[in-house]
């Protein structure tokens, strides 16, 4: 038994393009002279079929200029320890920049205890929206 149904008159045509969970990335934008990594609906759940984008787009936000970054997990309601190695690879980066400045937003209330228990809530700003944190690392 085949897994399609055979149409008369339409013969599939190949498809190019795939898209994958690696091949979607976070948007990256300018707030203020701030860069803003954006994770949309469709990083629900960062976990390991996503680092690949994920780590791609984050180290093109440790070349910002100035180096003023904010992470925007408002569409995040979980987060793999792999992309608080990622994150934390981004902040040393930044760390080692002058006057550089970074923060997370929109943090999920679960997202929000990992880094409690991880204590990086010591390290990184946490704001509820991305319009604090913009303001925030602006300051």
């Amino acid at each position: 038994m085949k897994p399609w149904i055979d149409l008369p008159g339409f013969a599939p045509q190949p498809c190019n393009v795939r898209m994958t969970a690696s091949s979607v990335r976070p948007q990256i934008i300018r707030d203020e002279g701030v860069t803003v990594v954006v994770f949309g609906p469709e990083f629900e759940k960062i976990s390991e079929d996503r680092i690949a984008s994920v780590s791609e787009a984050l180290l093109q936000a440790a070349e910002a200029d100035p180096p003023r970054v904010v992470l925007d997990l408002a569409g995040t309601k979980f987060f793999s320890s792999s992309f608080i190695e990622v994150v934390f690879r981004l902040w040393n980066r930044l760390q080692a920049r002058d006057d550089s400045r970074f923060a997370l937003s929109g943090l999920d209330r679960y997202c929000e205890e990992i880094l409690q228990v991880t204590n990086l809530n010591h390290l990184w700003k946490t704001y509820p929206t991305r319009a604090e944190a913009v303001r925030g690392v602006n300051s």
